[in-house]
């Protein structure tokens, strides 16, 4: 496995845009998008990078955008570097793998949350009042147990540092339009339907996951960012799932289930993780990627 990648700063490009993950660099007609090897937990980026992290991240959207581009359209171009603009080429070496070139799209203020079983912050929430983001569920149900229909559950996309609050419906229409907030909802939760066939075609549950959308340049919807990785989403093995009780993750509540252990207030700076924990990180989503596509990271 090659070296971590912390942060790029491509000569000859415009400086990027760094999110929590992805440093962002804007080419005119379209963007570029780069998958450092950073990890966030609690809306906050940990010090420690896990390498080949990025990999698999682009990987696997990259494999997913395809797979369910019958249901959205999606904003991916290219992740063959030798296609992107000159500049670009010259950094291939960083570039390969953990890359893509996009249309660019106008992003929505709000994150698309789509819950399939009880599980993380919906499971804590249900224990006290009965409830997953305000939306009450039938009494009795276990933790880890498959609710009777997938919930859309929207939050708001906090700047770096802060954390995402979870919003209504009606809180989402104000932010995005009635007819657009809708829209969100539906091909939400037909990405999220789709997405759990085919992965437990291939012995995968996927818990909940996360979606972001961006306007195109005739206003249709346009999905963006990433898409069913083990950053975004919750995956179990369908093979050892038994409601009732966790499950074991391959995405980054490991992390999550880590920094719950050590006295951090939530807020930044995050912690640095020891050896073992970047290590069994890694395994994992190495072990996603190659458990939903048969493919493995670059070296």
């Amino acid at each position: 496995m090659s070296d971590a990648v912390m942060h790029t700063d491509l000569e000859g490009l415009p400086s990027p845009r760094r999110g929590k993950v992805r440093d962002v660099y804007d080419l005119g007609e379209h963007l570029l998008i780069v998958a450092t090897d950073r990890i966030s937990a609690f809306d906050v980026v940990l010090p420690t990078p896990i390498p080949g992290k990025g990999r698999v991240l682009t990987q696997l959207s990259a494999y997913w955008f395809q797979a369910l581009n019958s249901v959205v359209a999606n904003h991916l171009v290219s992740t063959d570097p030798s296609g992107y603009p000159a500049a670009a080429r010259r950094h291939a070496a960083v570039l390969e793998g953990r890359s893509m070139l996009v249309r660019k799209a106008e992003p929505l203020p709000v994150e698309c949350i789509v819950r399939g079983y009880l599980a993380g912050s919906g499971w804590k929430e249900y224990r006290n009042r009965g409830t997953v983001c305000g939306l009450p569920l039938p009494t009795g149900l276990r933790e880890s147990e498959q609710l009777p229909s997938p919930l859309f559950t929207p939050s708001t996309k906090a700047p770096e540092g802060e954390h995402d609050e979870n919003i209504t419906f009606e809180e989402a229409a104000a932010a995005v339009g009635e007819d657009v907030a809708r829209r969100l909802r539906d091909v939400s939760l037909a990405l999220y339907r789709e997405g759990a066939r085919l992965a437990a075609g291939k012995g995968m549950l996927m818990a909940d996951t996360k979606f972001e959308f961006g306007l195109g340049a005739g206003g249709g919807l346009v999905l963006i960012d990433e898409v069913l990785t083990p950053d975004s989403s919750r995956f179990w093995a369908r093979a050892s799932y038994a409601p009732g009780k966790p499950q074991e993750s391959f995405d980054k509540q490991y992390v999550r289930d880590y920094l719950e252990t050590c006295a951090w207030d939530k807020t930044p700076p995050g912690p640095s993780l020891p050896p073992e924990v970047v290590a069994e990180t890694a395994r994992r989503y190495q072990e996603i990627l190659t458990l939903l596509t048969g493919g493995v990271p670059g070296t």
